[in-house]
C-alpha cells in the first residue's frame, strides 16, 4: 500500500448493493456475457472466504470466491475481483485476494481457479493450467485458465469440465 490506509473486511450481505454497484461501473453490462460469470449466476458466493477493502468508510474493492469442480475435484473460482479506478494501482487488488487466499486455506480449501492475466494473478501464486487439463463451459482463451495450489500436489491429477458446484455430478 502506498499513500492509503486500507481495511479489509469479511464481505456481508449488507455489503451487496455496493459490491454490484461497483461491478457495475467496472465492468459494465457485458460483464454477464463472461463465461465466469455464466458459472457463478446460479451458485452463491461464499462469504466465508470474500472480502471487501474499504478507506475510511468508503467500499473500494472486492474478492469473491465461488465454488466449483474441475471433474470431481472441489475448488474455488475467485472473482470478480473489483477495485475502483481511482484507487487501482496501489496494492488493493492484490491485498485482496491474499486476504482471500489465506481465509480458503485456513479452511482446508485446496484449489483456487481464475480466468485472468498471469503476471498480474501470478504475484499471489496463480500458475496457468497446462492446455488440455481442464475445460470451461464456454469461450475461454486458455492461457488465461490459472490455479493457486492452496495444499502441496493439490493440482495433481485434477482434470475435466469445469462447472458449477450445485450442479449434479
Amino acid at each position: 500500500m502506498t499513500d492509503i490506509s486500507l481495511t479489509i473486511l469479511p464481505e456481508t450481505e449488507a455489503d451487496a448493493f455496493a459490491i454490484e454497484r461497483l461491478h457495475e461501473r467496472a465492468f459494465g453490462p457485458g460483464r454477464y456475457a463472461k463465461t465466469a460469470y455464466r458459472l457463478r449466476e446460479n451458485v452463491d458466493h461464499r462469504l466465508e472466504v470474500s472480502f471487501t477493502a474499504h478507506i475510511g468508510t468508503l467500499l473500494v474493492g472486492s474478492v469473491r470466491l465461488s465454488p466449483v469442480r474441475i471433474g470431481e475435484t472441489r475448488a474455488l473460482l475467485l472473482g470478480p475481483l473489483t477495485v475502483e479506478p481511482a484507487f487501482r494501482e496501489r496494492g488493493v487488488g492484490q491485498a485482496l485476494i491474499q486476504r482471500a487466499l489465506d481465509a480458503a486455506r485456513a479452511q482446508g480449501h485446496r484449489l483456487v481457479i481464475l480466468v485472468g492475466d498471469e503476471p498480474y494473478y501470478g504475484k499471489c501464486g496463480f500458475r496457468p493450467i497446462p492446455p488440455g487439463t481442464v475445460a470451461m463451459p464456454g469461450p475461454v482463451d486458455p492461457a488465461r485458465l490459472l490455479v493457486a495450489e492452496l495444499a502441496d500436489g493439490a493440482f495433481a491429477g485434477v482434470s475435466g469440465p469445469i462447472r458449477p458446484e450445485w450442479e449434479p455430478t
